[in-house]
């Protein structure tokens, strides 16, 4: 982890108990793009929780970005997500 920013953006993750969590810096795709310009980073997180269940995709969005909310747009100006629920019988 060298950007200082992803450590924040797992600290605020950290709160949807996820099962699963990957975080991919993607600011090196934007060099160039006004938020990467400004030194805010570009990020894709991979999360499976538990705190999906039973939310609908926007509902899913919605609660990640609540968590992370005072991040965005600066430091990070960009969040791409793919969310999902742990596979019945995994705990």
């Amino acid at each position: 982890m060298t950007n200082p920013h992803e450590a924040l953006l797992r600290e605020r993750l950290a709160a949807l108990e996820p099962e699963y969590l990957e975080i991919i810096d993607q600011s090196h795709l934007h060099a160039g793009h006004a938020g990467a310009e400004s030194g805010a980073s570009h990020f894709a997180a991979r999360i499976t929780s538990h705190q999906f269940e039973g939310l609908s995709t926007i509902k899913q969005h919605r609660l990640v970005y609540d968590k992370v909310a005072d991040l965005m747009p600066h430091p990070i100006h960009a969040l791409v997500l793919k969310l999902s629920v742990p596979k019945k019988g995994n705990t």
